[in-house]
């Protein structure tokens, strides 16, 4: 690929235009062995695809580097463990139209695209992102719609997919008019990866239709590593905030990317940094050829240990597992000891043993 010019480096469609999805694309900047050769060539598995600019924050030809661990394809996602599953959230069976999902009962989950900038290794949707389906039809999108509208117990829509940032601002644009005119709905989400692999793609007009309605609209962005805030991503998380987005971060334990407690404690930080509230730290899901990339779940308590009541609570999101069909389950360190009728014994975060009064319920 020859050198592109400013203009081009800063042109967001450039950007998608010119991923690395090849071995020979990735070997330009990362170091691949015959197996990751060999996986890539037969054009088998989830598929392939890192921003020339996401590219540019790795370590180059360093297999260790945590960025790249993200998204450059292992050998080791040719082996599937007998639990990990292609739905691991069990998404598919509470679809109840196009691209709508209605697990929890007051939310549900819009999936409007099968799209993304770059793709994460450990996507839970590898099933069915970057399936060529590209975005949800318009007759989809309506009755995806309608169904909301006609469930009055529905009052936040995860808007998601793929990437939902990837459509165009005005399709983006209607979308959030439409819903926010629903009058049972109370917030609307947006979940989305681009501020981080594709930071270009935040300007002004994006901000505008990402503007409070009747109802606010959270973004909610990925953030695995302190290293993905550049200054890039650090001025288009700072364009979003200025325009009034309130903005989230989840993140997903890694192992080899966050698994230590110093690294998601500056993580979490550099989040905040850039007004982006640490909510979520997800287990890793079972997708099937992620085994390399999880952690146990004591090591996930463990780093958890180690950041409560040692990091602002500003700074420590919660841990959770999301479970085939059952949801997310918030998961913490141990310090309930015992628990009676008239007192409660704990142990605090260093590891000393109280006492509290348990006060007799009224009622």
């Amino acid at each position: 690929m020859p050198t592109p010019s400013a203009a081009d480096w800063r042109d967001w469609r450039w950007q998608l235009r010119n991923r690395l999805k090849t071995a020979d694309d990735l070997a330009r900047h990362f170091t691949l062995t015959p197996e990751q050769r060999a996986l890539l060539d037969a054009g088998q598995g989830f598929e392939t695809g890192v921003t020339p600019y996401f590219a540019s924050l790795c370590k180059p030809f360093d297999p260790t580097c945590p960025l790249a661990r993200q998204v450059v394809p292992d050998a080791a996602e040719a082996q599937t463990a007998a639990f990990e599953r292609a739905d691991p959230l069990g998404e598919d069976i509470h679809r109840v139209a196009p691209g709508l999902v209605h697990k929890y009962p007051d939310r549900v989950l819009l999936l409007v695209t099968d799209r993304c900038a770059s793709y994460c290794r450990y996507c839970t949707r590898s099933r069915w992102v970057a399936a060529d389906a590209e975005h949800l039809g318009q007759d989809e999108l309506d009755a995806a719609i309608a169904y909301i509208a006609a469930h009055p117990e529905i009052a936040d829509v995860l808007i998601s997919g793929g990437d939902p940032l990837l459509l165009s601002t005005a399709r983006l644009e209607t979308l959030l008019d439409r819903l926010s005119e629903i009058p049972h709905l109370r917030l609307l989400r947006i979940g989305s990866r681009v501020p981080i692999f594709l930071p270009m793609r935040i300007d002004a007009e994006l901000v505008h239709a990402l503007r409070p309605r009747r109802i606010p609209v959270f973004v909610n962005v990925h953030i695995n590593h302190f290293n993905e805030l550049s200054a890039e991503a650090r001025t288009a998380l700072a364009l979003l905030a200025d325009g009034g987005v309130p903005l989230g971060g989840q993140s997903v334990l890694l192992r080899g990317v966050n698994d230590d407690a110093d690294v998601l404690r500056e993580t979490f930080f550099a989040m905040l940094g850039c007004r982006v509230r640490p909510y979520y730290l997800f287990h890793c899901d079972p997708v099937r050829g992620t085994a390399h990339l999880r952690t146990s779940v004591d090591a996930g308590l463990e780093l958890m240990a180690k950041l409560v009541g040692f990091t602002s609570g500003m700074a420590v999101p919660k841990y959770c597992i999301d479970l085939e069909g059952g949801g997310k389950v918030p998961l913490w360190p141990r310090y309930v000891d015992q628990l009676d009728r008239d007192m409660v014994t704990l142990t605090n975060f260093r590891g000393e043993r109280w006492t509290y009064v348990n006060e007799p319920r009224t009622r």
